[in-house]
């Protein structure tokens, strides 16, 4: 994990690179609760001066440089916040898609797509025209479309038991 000059990390914050790298540039705030995550395959990256809110979740993802993450704003694995974009409260950007620099997210819309279009939250029989083919579950869970959720989540238990027979040393 690196963090970088002037960097902030507050209250309840995590950081976490245990399955993957996590890089954080200079002059960054993240805010109360929030999460930046990395994966094997993709690393969470957050460029210079960027904001990161309270309850923000950045998992995987690349956020450039001046990136404004509001409070509750999701950034899925392989997903790209170019520079000076806003992804605003509790908008989401999905897996594999790549937001354009200067790009608004507006309040509770989400941006899916290489590159990126902006879906309001009714819109979800055009947002599906474009997010099936993202991938969420090979990206996210490695599994194909279609597995069931009892396999996919063996998986995860087992993922996060990783550490069930660690000792307390000290």
């Amino acid at each position: 994990m690196v963090v970088g000059e002037g960097a902030r990390i507050l209250h309840g914050a995590v950081l976490t690179a245990e399955d993957g790298e996590v890089r954080v540039g200079e002059n960054v705030v993240v805010m109360e609760n929030a999460l930046v995550r990395g994966r094997g395959e993709h690393p969470a990256v957050v460029g210079d001066s960027v904001l990161i809110g309270p309850h923000a979740h950045v998992n995987g993802a690349t956020i450039e440089d001046e990136v404004f993450v509001a409070t509750g704003a999701s950034v899925f694995p392989g997903a790209v916040a170019g520079t000076r974009s806003e992804l605003r409260i509790n908008s989401v950007l999905h897996v594999n898609s790549r937001l354009a620099p200067d790009t608004v997210v507006p309040i509770g819309w989400i941006a899916a797509g290489d590159p990126a279009q902006l879906f309001s939250p009714e819109q979800h029989d055009r947002l599906w025209e474009v997010q099936r083919d993202l991938d969420f579950p090979g990206t996210v869970y490695g599994v194909p479309r279609g597995t069931p959720l009892r396999e996919i989540m063996a998986r995860q238990v087992d993922f996060y038991g990783a550490h069930k027979a660690d000792r307390r040393v000290g």
